[in-house]
């Protein structure tokens, strides 16, 4: 059966929207989800199901983590080929940048048309490389400063969540 990592978007941040790791894991394996596993409480979980589309697995989740938390909790899952294909193309991009690096992960690819929108989104020694769905997002020293945030990515190319690159190398790791 295929595995899924799924990045959940906007939980933990605040005191309206706490989702706990027992929680999450909990509506996914009442989802008809298994081999649930939770990294962090920032919402990163690996599921295996029998479906087979990206978008039916977010839609699952999605409904699953809705009935169980009370809220909407947009979804981005990924296969495991995507997550590792997303750290592979950081190691490459992150050689020889000394600054903070944060991968947007996206719902959805997007087109040249709109990845072009994100060229003059950041300040001087900021810039976003997409590659599939993933938003590379090479910053300077203090990301809470940065211009190019995933408010900016998602403006541009629609829903995202925001991972540093140590949570997408560990991920790839040990779930890829």
């Amino acid at each position: 059966m295929p595995t899924y990592i799924a990045f959940l978007r906007a939980i933990n941040l605040g005191a309206n929207r706490k989702f706990p790791k027992a929680a999450i894991v909990r509506a996914c394996e009442e989802a008809g989800f298994t081999e649930v596993e939770t990294y962090l409480n920032t919402g990163n979980v690996r599921v295996t199901t029998s479906m087979r589309s990206v978008a039916k697995v977010e839609a699952a989740l999605e409904k699953a983590f809705a009935d169980e938390a009370g809220f909407d909790v947009p979804t981005i899952a990924l296969t495991q080929k995507e997550l590792c294909d997303i750290a592979a193309d950081a190691v490459e991009l992150g050689e020889e940048h000394d600054g903070r690096y944060y991968v947007s992960l996206l719902k959805k690819s997007p087109t040249g048309a709109t990845v072009t929108k994100l060229d003059d989104a950041g300040r001087a020694g900021e810039h976003a490389i997409v590659r599939g769905r993933g938003a590379h997002l090479l910053l300077g020293k203090d990301y809470h400063t940065a211009k190019l945030t995933n408010a900016v990515v998602e403006k541009h190319l629609g829903v995202a969540t925001n991972r540093n690159l140590n949570v997408i190398r560990t991920l790839a790791e040990k779930w890829g």
